[in-house]
């Protein structure tokens, strides 16, 4: 099954970082144009908490049910599929403390397409260069909206 893995560290405390990322609100500051979030269910961020959003790539509506699990306050959480494009898809957020007010970000995917004409969508939207571009701007708007203050 492949993975994707990202790090980053953000000039902030790890607790400044969590309450960034734990605000179900942040997730359409991390979507980058021009993709369009519209988020039809998002619960505060809990063990077993739904998030039920479209992704708008143009005029390709992408539907995606996200279940939170590995809820921890601090250190991070983790959102697997469960309805949405790809066979698999699980998303882990960890964060850990790099020196004194540094934060080091790592996002982890678990994630796997569905075969023939079925994937064919998702090997197109969520190929890995796509997610590099993604996290390398989500990378550069959590340190602009989190190291600002």
């Amino acid at each position: 099954m492949p993975t994707f893995d990202y790090r980053f560290t953000v000039n902030a405390p790890l607790t400044k970082v969590a309450a960034f990322h734990h605000d179900t609100r942040v997730i359409k500051r991390l979507t980058p144009f021009p993709i369009i979030l519209q988020i039809h269910r998002a619960e505060l961020l809990a063990e077993g908490s739904i998030s039920d959003f479209t992704l708008w790539f143009g005029p390709l509506p992408v539907h995606w049910v996200a279940v939170h699990t590995h809820v921890d306050p601090l250190h991070g959480f983790t959102d697997t599929q469960h309805q949405g494009p790809l066979k698999r898809w699980a998303h882990t957020h960890t964060f850990t403390t790099a020196g004194e007010r540094q934060t080091q970000v790592h996002e982890h995917i678990e994630y796997e397409h569905y075969p023939g004409l079925k994937g064919l969508r998702s090997r197109l939207l969520f190929a890995r260069p796509g997610l590099y571009l993604l996290f390398t701007y989500r990378k550069l708007i959590t340190r602009w909206l989190v190291d600002r203050d």
